[in-house]
Order: C-alpha cells, then structure tokens, then sequence
C-alpha cells in the first residue's frame, strides 16, 4: 500500500522515524511531507533513510524540481498525518490549505488518518474537540490520543499512539474493505534446483521477484497468502505471508498440493526446471577427463497437476516464452485447464528473470490485456486486478 505521511511541528515528531520503520517493514511504501516547522523535531535525512524515498517540505525543492499536490493524492491508497498538531487540526477543518501537506490533504481521495498530539489541556479544549469531531464527519479516521506523560511534565490525555497501535489501527481499518479480504491464496515462485550430487545441481535464472510481489501486494489487499518459494535471496517478504520454502520442483509440488485444496486462488509463477537427473551421485562426481553423461527426466508438473484436481478454484499459470509467444500461451492455458495465464517474453527488454520490472500479457479464453513495461510491484497490481475480474464473472 502506498501511504502519504504528513508530519507536523509537535514534539512527538520524534516517534515518526519508527512508524515509518513499521509501516516499511510491513511493504507499505511511504513517502513523507514535512511542514517547514517539523524539520526543527525530526530531520528530512532521517526520515528519507528510514522510507527510502525523498522527503517533501514545500511545492518546489532546490533543485527546481515541482512536487505536485495531486500526483501525491492519486500515488497514496492511505494518507496519515502523525502528529497532527491543533494548528495542523485547525486550519484541516475549516479549510486552510498553506502548505504543501494540507494542498494534499485537500486534494486526497483516500482514506485519511490523523493522530493527533498536543498537551492536555489543548487536546481538551472544546475548540479542538470540535475540530477532530468536524474531521471524522468528513470521513477522516482519528486515531485518539493517547493517557500519559507529555513534553509538559503533566501527565494526561494528548499523547500521540504507539506507532505500533496506528499501524494496527490503518491496518484493520483498511482490511474491511479490502478487494481479497477473506481469500486464501496460494502462490508458487523462484526456481528449483535440481541435485546431480551433494554440490551440483540443475537451475535456472529465476529470482522470486515477481512471485514476491505478487504475494505482498495479496497481502495488502486483505488475502491470507501462502507462498511457496524455491531457492531465492530476496529478503522483502511481508511479515504476515505463510512462508514455505523448497528446493526442489517434487518439494514444489507437495507444498502446493497440501495448501491447493483450501486455497480460493493459485498463482503459480515459479520457473519450476523441466528436467532432473535420473540418478544423483552421492558423492561429488570427479572429473575425470572426457565426456560426462546425465540421464534426465521429467519433474512433475505442478500446474498440469493442480489443473486435473481443481474444483472451484481459480488457477493462474505464468508463461515465460522466446517464440510464438501468444499461441503457446494460449495451448499452455487450455491443455492445463487454467483460468488465465500471465504471459512473458524474453524477446522484451526489462522482462524476464532477476529484472525489477516486467512487461505482461493476461489471457483468458475470453480476452487478451496487453500492459506496458512497469515495475514488478505494478504489475502485480495489474495481474490481482485481473483475477479479482474472474471471482466476479464466476
């Protein structure tokens, strides 16, 4: 999910760095604006590191470069504003746009969260009540302050939450709603490797980047995500996926059946190897000079296997094909009985293994969508949007 973040000048500004820790950790993407003042409690250097994006302070930068309001408002799926100062409450309220925060704020068509921070005696002052109660008719979400001691030294209700409580709070919020709220889904991903003995095996180029994606962006999307996945060193695994991880395309396989009964949908994007050795030496195999000779045989296939048991699953294959791209795509979708197929060609520059972006097609008996090249984490929105298409049409 892509969240807005707007920090205002309160002290506890300094708890932000963690929250954006949080929220990262849990593969939300966010990008931060800071209201001139708040650089004076928490830094922009900070801030940046911690979100691994720049940090906004106004509409233009020193560079010249133009931050638009409205491209943030459309970029966000969720806008939180923490801490909200009684200033920041105010000018929200009665329609006070100054700075480069509120002009998104105002332009944001988004499910918006303030947590607001102030002393007391503020938090309680009618006037401020009045204000947050004005903003939650509007339909904004207030995460309430929180009892205990503040900046004052007085000890009371005017506390920003947690941030693991706002975390938690955005995130039940927003699962209500969520498109594959209450779907169990399986997902396959990263290569195999195939033994010859204890040290050699057979593989392929297959990173899991993309299988990844597809199972953080389900998870934001409310589902309950199991992801099976091959020999792989990417790290960026959402902290809620049901993780089982294997090497080999029979291991694959077993994981997959055992969750594919329960699952509502299968996405099966792993480069599973087409072959293994017949034989694997129990010892590491010596050169010895002259030709080496392997008897292979074929792994098992798994979406083939999956196609003959499925019930009213919805079961998505992945093609990663050099030629005749389309109509073996089309042959692949029909002979294993699948509800649509997400095609590859290598033939295209920046798709393909180990890349972090790709350039899909996803067929249907029905139809053929063709998307541009666009970063792995996009295409998976594109690709859960069109199997989200096929649950409605069932």
């Amino acid at each position: 999910m892509n969240i807005v973040l707007g920090i205002t000048a309160g002290i506890a500004a300094y708890k932000t760095p963690q929250l954006v820790r949080l929220l990262t950790k849990n593969g939300h993407n966010v990008k931060v604006i800071l209201t001139e003042n708040a650089k004076e409690f928490v830094t922009p250097l900070t801030l940046s590191t911690v979100s691994k994006n720049p940090v906004l302070t106004s509409f233009s930068s020193p560079e010249g470069n133009w931050h638009s309001h409205v491209e943030l408002a459309l970029w966000a799926d969720a806008m939180l504003i923490a801490p909200a100062t009684a200033n920041t409450v105010a000018k929200m309220a009665h329609g006070v746009c100054d700075n480069l925060l509120l002009a998104t704020y105002f332009s944001a068509k988004t499910p918006v969260f303030v947590a607001p921070a102030m002393d007391l005696d503020m938090y309680a002052h009618p006037t401020v009540a009045e204000n947050l109660a004005k903003l939650a008719s509007y339909g904004n979400h207030i995460i309430p302050a929180t009892y205990g001691e503040l900046a004052s030294g007085l000890v009371g209700q005017g506390r920003m939450a947690d941030p693991e409580d706002i975390v938690l709070f955005i995130e039940n919020t927003l699962s209500e709603n969520l498109p594959l709220k209450g779907k169990k889904i399986l997902i396959t991903a990263g290569p195999t490797y195939e033994a010859i003995d204890p040290v050699r095996f057979i593989g392929n180029f297959s990173s899991g980047k993309m299988g990844i994606a597809l199972a953080n962006e389900a998870i934001r999307q409310g589902a309950e995500v199991h992801l099976v996945l091959g020999p792989s060193s990417e790290k960026n695994i959402h902290s809620q996926i049901h993780l089982h991880r294997v090497v080999s395309a029979q291991q694959m396989y077993e994981a997959a059946v055992s969750e594919f009964s329960t699952c509502d949908i299968a996405i099966l994007s792993a480069a599973v190897v087409d072959y293994t050795p017949e034989i694997v030496a129990p010892e590491k195999i010596k050169k010895k000079g002259g030709n080496l000779s392997l008897t292979l045989v074929p792994t098992v296939d798994i979406l083939a296997s999956l196609g003959k048991i499925k019930t009213t699953q919805t079961l998505i294959g992945f093609a990663l094909e050099t030629e005749n791209e389309v109509a073996n795509a089309q042959t692949k979708l029909e002979k294993k009985n699948l509800n649509g197929i997400v095609l590859n060609s290598l033939r295209d520059a920046g798709a393909g293994f180990g890349t972090d972006t790709n350039k899909v097609t996803f067929i249907t008996k029905e139809k053929q969508i063709s998307f541009p090249l666009k970063s792995k984490e996009e295409v998976a929105k594109d690709i859960l949007a069109q199997i989200f298409g096929i649950l409605i049409e069932k």
